[in-house]
């Protein structure tokens, strides 16, 4: 059998760079182009930072938690790391595509894995019309924002605001909500993962908002669409133990 062939990253923290002198010290580590797989140590924050750098590129990531919570993690152990990772279950995840479109005219594009976030920039609230597939849906939602999260995101930003957690092969996307104020009763909707939400921002001289996507911000928009990028592939890998499902549920019926 082929020896397996990874490249090691760690986050910045104290945590995590004495992981990677410790794991260095057991298992050698190639550069990323000839590696069959990263190994990421840190954070859920600094695992995003890589799913984006390595986004499409084939390369397999396989995470060890050296943060705090580090639900798209495995746990942290030095014992018998490429048995481990060649047991993993690999799960396929695609980006979302946020296209903005600004009031000056500039149109800018940027990945998002967790979420695309629009938000009021001002004591204002936003007035949005939203559009599903080019079918208007909502012709008003005042609030402070809305999320369109996919599963991989569902329980970060999505799940502070209330919004649904969906498991990770749900073919689904969260659209979720911030502090509404008209309608109030709308609690937001679940969408088939090649929806295209469109975003229109009413009145946005006076009310402006920004769009984010995961953490490229981009200021006082006019109109926002969102769709998942099938064709854009991260496979990322957990450990049959992990049991990413039973994470998912548990999450659900937390006090």
């Amino acid at each position: 059998m082929c020896e397996l062939k990874i490249h090691i990253l760690a986050d910045k923290t104290p945590a995590a760079k004495a992981a990677f002198e410790e794991l260095s010290s057991l298992y050698p580590s190639v550069s990323a182009a000839k590696a069959d797989v990263i190994v990421v140590l840190g954070g859920d924050g600094f695992m995003l930072q890589i799913m984006h750098k390595y986004l499409n590129k084939n390369k397999p990531l396989y995470g060890m938690n050296r943060g705090t919570i580090g639900f798209l993690l495995n746990a942290y152990s030095t014992e018998n790391l490429p048995d481990r990772i060649k047991k993993a279950m690999m799960i396929d995840l695609h980006p979302l595509e946020m296209t903005a479109v600004t009031a000056s005219g500039k149109k800018q594009t940027a990945m998002a894995i967790n979420e695309v976030s629009l938000l009021r920039q001002t004591h204002q609230t936003a007035n949005l019309k939203i559009a599903i597939n080019g079918t208007t849906r909502l012709d008003s939602l005042v609030c402070d924002g809305v999320i369109v999260a996919t599963p991989a995101g569902s329980t970060a930003y999505n799940l502070s605001a209330h919004g649904p957690i969906l498991p990770i092969d749900a073919n689904l996307l969260a659209l979720t909500p911030i502090s509404a104020f008209r309608p109030r009763r709308w609690h937001g909707a679940l969408l088939k993962d090649h929806y295209k939400v469109t975003f229109t921002i009413k009145d946005a001289k006076k009310r402006p908002v920004s769009a984010t996507a995961d953490y490229t911000e981009v200021k006082n928009v006019i109109s926002v669409s969102v769709k998942e990028k099938s064709d854009i592939h991260l496979p990322v890998l957990f450990d049959v133990e992990h049991n990413l499902e039973e994470r998912i549920l548990k999450e659900q019926f937390a006090e």
